[in-house]
């Protein structure tokens, strides 16, 4: 597996030593550039000097700057750092401040670039024949003074070398101590990422096998808290979607055994009556009937459920909306008067099109005045009015019932949802309502009082005719 540590080693980590190592060559490249051009115009300005001092004293005392150079080599006083040497034009040495007669044999780099150079002056790095490192700095007189023609400063490199050493040692302990800093941190920071994780990954763990109640325990104020709040909510979801789950498959097993064993016991009664006019006959052939619609009601139900979890699939036609309202008004008003309702409803005169599914349409307003209906009292009233505003038509459907509690008024399209005070039913009637309303590109809205009765008001967007090709729209709503 590709871990969140290798993936930081790989992308972070090798990218901050790669530059932690460039910035260190660069940074000793410098140094010890510094370092050497430090040393040659060290060399540089003293023999700039002794010109100087050369051409002062020759102007003042008359001597030959050949007998001024050599004195001044004689009482050199710094020959602890540097060796003073005369050269002539071979460029082997005459007179050296040491004393001591050089074992240079042929002209040196530094006085074959001093000759080359339009400064006169050349430098140049080796090692004696003791194998001593040392810098060169030669510079060409003015004016030769006699077979005098330049001025030669060799230093030891010994301590320059030394404090580079340093220098690199520090340097690179300095970013090795950088690069171990930057582990440190960085491990500890991703350790701080990958222990949440994978506690919410064990919890995700325990949620996938079913144990819908565990949650994880939220110590971060980040994205991975604001991650761990979104899982526990997830479980909570389905945790709550799994209890009215179970509520569902309880109620629909009830409701189904109810009508059946009503069934079953009138066969049974049926059955042992010889006398077709016997009105117990009749009555059971009644009873048979109307359970049997119950029962087809709620096989319709959950069909209805298997195509939401599947996806609608609707078949849209220009309707009538307030002729497919009245047809859901005449299928129903039978039952709502063996209920002993009574079902007030006035229809518009004017059609009002919208673009639906005829069945999925039917559905809704039955499935709203079926709740109606179970929910009002008797002899109580169950209102429809259809309306309009130009650009949506509106269908209210009221009753008289005892409400919806304001703690279940959210919950009412939720699927499998049953408040404290339903009735018989499987709690997915609205759920079905809202999922086709919403796929018509309309809305559900309910209110509801407790006591007072709830009003469903379902809205679809009214059909609008498009303007002739080149002719301006007018407005008004067309007919169907």
């Amino acid at each position: 597996m590709n871990s969140i540590t290798k993936r930081w080693v790989r992308g972070s980590l090798l990218v901050t030593i790669l530059m932690c190592l460039v910035a260190e060559a660069v940074f000793l490249y410098y140094s010890i550039t510094n370092y050497y051009d430090g040393a040659r115009r060290a060399m540089t300005t003293r023999t700039s000097t002794i010109i100087t001092q050369l051409n002062a004293s020759a102007a003042q005392t008359g001597e030959s700057q050949g007998v001024l150079l050599r004195r001044m080599v004689e009482q050199f006083t710094e020959k602890d750092k540097f060796e003073l040497i005369l050269v002539n034009a071979a460029g082997k040495p005459l007179v050296t401040s040491t004393g001591f007669a050089p074992d240079d044999s042929v002209a040196g780099e530094d006085y074959l670039e001093a000759l080359a150079s339009e400064k006169g002056e050349g430098h140049a790095v080796y090692r004696t024949a003791m194998g001593e490192k040392v810098m060169a700095v030669t510079t060409l007189l003015p004016r030769a003074a006699g077979e005098i023609v330049a001025v030669r400063f060799v230093t030891s490199l010994t301590l320059v070398d030394q404090s580079i050493a340093a220098l690199v040692a520090f340097s690179l302990a300095l970013v090795t101590a950088v690069v171990l800093f930057s582990v440190w941190t960085g491990m500890f920071f991703i350790r701080s990422i990958v222990r949440p994780i994978g506690e919410i990954e064990a919890t995700a763990a325990k949620i996938a096998e079913g144990n819908l109640d565990t949650r994880i325990e939220n110590k971060y104020n980040d994205e991975i808290g604001k991650l761990s709040d979104t899982i526990n909510h997830m479980a909570g979801e389905l945790d709550k979607t799994e209890r009215m789950k179970n509520e569902f498959i309880s109620s629909v097993s009830h409701e189904l055994r109810t009508p059946l064993t009503s069934i079953k016991g009138w066969v049974e009664t049926i059955a042992a009556i010889r006398d077709p006019a016997d009105p117990n006959f009749r009555r059971g052939v009644q009873v048979i009937s109307s359970e049997a619609d119950r029962l087809y009601s709620m096989v319709e139900e959950l069909l209805d459920f298997s195509r939401m979890q599947n996806g609608l699939k609707l078949d849209l036609q220009l309707l009538d909306l307030v002729a497919e309202v009245s047809d859901a008004a005449i299928m129903v008003e039978r039952r709502v008067e063996l209920e002993g309702l009574h079902l007030a409803y006035d229809e518009p005169e004017e059609p009002m099109p919208v673009m639906a599914d005829p069945a999925r349409l039917r559905q809704v307003f039955i499935n709203v005045l079926d709740n109606a209906v179970k929910y009002s009292p008797p002899h109580g009233t169950v209102r429809m009015d259809v309306l309009s505003d130009g650009n949506s038509a509106f269908v209210n459907i009221s009753d008289e019932g005892r409400g919806i509690a304001p703690d279940d008024l959210e919950n009412v399209k939720v699927k499998f949802f049953k408040g404290k005070g339903a009735v018989r039913g499987s709690g997915i009637g609205l759920a079905v309502v809202d999922e086709i309303v919403t796929a018509l590109d309309g809305s559900v809205d309910i209110q509801s009082e407790v006591g007072r009765g709830t009003t469903v008001t379902v809205r679809l967007p009214l059909y609008k005719r498009p303007a002739p090709s080149g002719a301006p729209p007018r407005g008004g709503t067309a007919g169907v």
